[in-house]
């Protein structure tokens, strides 16, 4: 693996913004891995003089996750404690942030503003120590350690925060299963030997159920980075609610031995299996439910690891046919509370809307359920996922870009607001899904538009205020400031004069503008300016605002302008009946 790493860390991008082999290790790790891209990865390492024995912070929005990478690229030998110490050192580091942001390097500064946003959103933190090198037994008891003790912390002050060694081992198998990352179809060899389980066929469909020992489940591949859980109505919750606190505690506790009778076991699907000799091969591997135990037992993998009379029911059964995976799926985890969020591609009002689409648009498809495919035969450019319609309408409806990057909180609280009219044309999904692939447009290496790099670094949630500016470009040439166009009738207004990527351009340009002005602006004493802060505060729409009217007051001093202005605002004029004011979100 240390070659393999080595060789390709000497590619210009990693040479080029990154000083030393350390600093490439960890990018290598974001971008391969974590499937960071460019900018972000640049972004996110803080490696260097004063950071803290922190190497690399990303924000994982769409999974509410914080990751703290330490790295040590190692040729080969064993990993000490030292390694897990400085881990230690940067969570003593975070739990005094203020401090931490006075004597860290300018990146880590910044980083630090945006971590604290995240915390106060509750987010998971999960510290990584990534290594080409494996542990020594000293290291591993002391991980056992501060596992247990970051255990204890979730317990007594409701943190949810987890620690892991991404070894030499594991580090190959991550690496392997993003190559599949873009069609992932899990394969596995599940030995059974010297364990008790029962093969049989009900219904016509094979099954195996067995009582599986803790530490051969901490083995399944794709349970950190959620892809065995493909078909699972949610994704890991984290380690601090109420029934993940009790499996830590029996896990760690002196009741380990009946863990089996205290779980009610973990439901696996796969394409095909086959019995053979005591290995269970499995072929397209996906739990469909169990994702939230098999999480909480990998955050005390070291313990686990150590015990052998600790066992969980787990049934695997051979389901080819995706409907009924997906019921499965569904009624497996019904004996819980399953969040409104984790079932809305089944509401009416979803239905509905994919019904009329793919209706309108025969060569389309609507996608619903996370995980799921359009068929090769629809025009990809005609293929909506319901995730980035809601995360449209908060942007362009709403007017609230900054909070399109919270799926959570899109399905949870702002539902009602945003599919309260199953009837919602058409033509208006469309429209916003066409508008947003030619916002992407701008959004590539080259970067068309030479946005700030901070700017890039955002790509996750920044192209939703991007559309958010399209929208206020028709508003504010139509003197419609307060009230928001028709997406459709905007679409084919800028189509009919040519002008689709010129509002785009404009949009852009004026998006940032804002952040640089935003940027240059004098800070509080001991505040740094942070761009993920600003840019997920409604204080950067004003900023938005004035930089598209700005602009437009520009125009006729450029070459070209005045033609330009003309066409923008009198080739595209809409009517005062295809505006209406906007779905309220806060």
């Amino acid at each position: 693996m240390y070659e393999l790493i080595k060789k390709q860390i000497s590619a210009d991008y990693f040479t080029q913004h990154f000083s030393n082999d350390g600093q490439r290790f960890v990018a290598w790790y974001l971008r391969n891995v974590l499937f960071r891209d460019m900018s972000e990865t640049k972004d996110d390492v803080v490696d260097g003089a004063k950071d803290k024995q922190i190497d690399a912070i990303t924000i994982d929005d769409e999974n509410s996750l914080i990751r703290i990478v330490q790295g040590k690229f190692l040729q080969e030998g064993s990993v000490d404690s030292g390694p897990l110490r400085e881990v230690l050192s940067s969570w003593m580091q975070i739990k005094d942030l203020a401090r931490l942001q006075n004597v860290a390097n300018t990146k880590l500064q910044r980083k630090v503003s945006e971590l604290a946003a995240a915390l106060e959103e509750g987010y998971e933190v999960s510290f990584e120590l990534i290594t080409t090198g494996t542990l020594t037994n000293a290291a591993q008891d002391d991980l056992e350690t501060f596992q247990t003790e970051f255990a204890k912390l979730g317990e007594t002050e409701d943190l949810d925060v987890t620690i892991h060694v991404i070894d030499n081992e594991e580090l190959r198998q991550r690496y392997e299963y993003a190559l599949e990352k873009d069609n992932p179809s899990l394969n596995y060899k599940l030995s059974l030997d010297g364990s008790k389980y029962m093969f049989h066929e009900i219904a016509g469909t094979p099954v195996v159920v067995v009582a599986l020992p803790l530490k051969e489940c901490i083995k399944l591949p794709g349970i950190k980075d959620g892809t065995l859980f493909q078909k699972n109505v949610r994704q890991s919750l984290g380690s601090s609610n109420t029934v993940n606190k009790g499996i830590r505690q029996t896990i760690t506790g002196d009741k380990r031995s009946d863990f089996f009778f205290f779980h009610n076991g973990i439901t696996a699907l796969c394409n095909k299996m086959e019995l053979s000799n005591d290995v269970l091969s499995l072929h397209g591997l996906s739990v469909v439910n169990g994702c939230q135990s098999l999480n909480t037992i990998l955050s005390c993998s070291e313990t686990v690891k150590k015990v052998d009379d600790s066992f969980i029911l787990v049934r695997f059964y051979e389901i080819p046919q995706r409907d009924r995976a997906d019921k499965i799926s569904i009624f497996t985890n019904s004996q819980s509370a399953v969040k409104a969020r984790d079932l809305r591609s089944n509401d009416k009002r979803v239905l509905t809307i994919k019904k009329t689409y793919e209706l309108k648009y025969p060569n389309g498809y609507f996608v619903t359920k996370r995980g799921e495919n359009a068929p090769a035969t629809k025009n990809k450019d005609e293929v909506v996922e319901l995730s980035g319609l809601a995360k449209n309408l908060v942007a362009w409806h709403s007017q609230r870009p900054n909070l399109s990057y919270g799926e959570t909180k899109i399905f949870d609280k702002y539902f009602e607001t945003l599919f309260k009219n199953k009837d919602y044309p058409p033509e208006n999904v469309f429209a916003l899904h066409s508008w947003m692939l030619s916002v992407y447009k701008c959004w590539v290496a080259g970067n068309p538009l030479n946005f700030n790099e901070t700017l890039l670094a955002m790509r996750a949630y920044a192209p939703y205020h991007h559309l958010y500016a399209v929208a206020m470009c028709f508003s504010i040439s139509n003197n419609q400031s307060e009230r928001v166009p028709n997406p459709a009738k905007a679409y084919d207004a800028a189509a009919k004069g040519g002008m689709i990527d010129e509002i785009v351009k404009v949009a852009g340009i004026s998006l940032n503008m804002a952040l640089e002005a935003a940027a240059n602006e004098q800070q509080p004493a001991n505040r740094v300016f942070s761009p993920q802060n600003w840019i997920k505060s409604k204080s950067c729409l004003a900023g938005i605002n004035g930089a598209i009217r700005n602009y437009f007051s520009m125009l006729p001093m450029m070459p070209g302008g005045t033609e330009i202005k003309k066409r923008l605002t009198v080739g595209t004029a809409l009517d005062p009946q295809d505006f209406e004011y906007r779905w309220s979100a806060d």
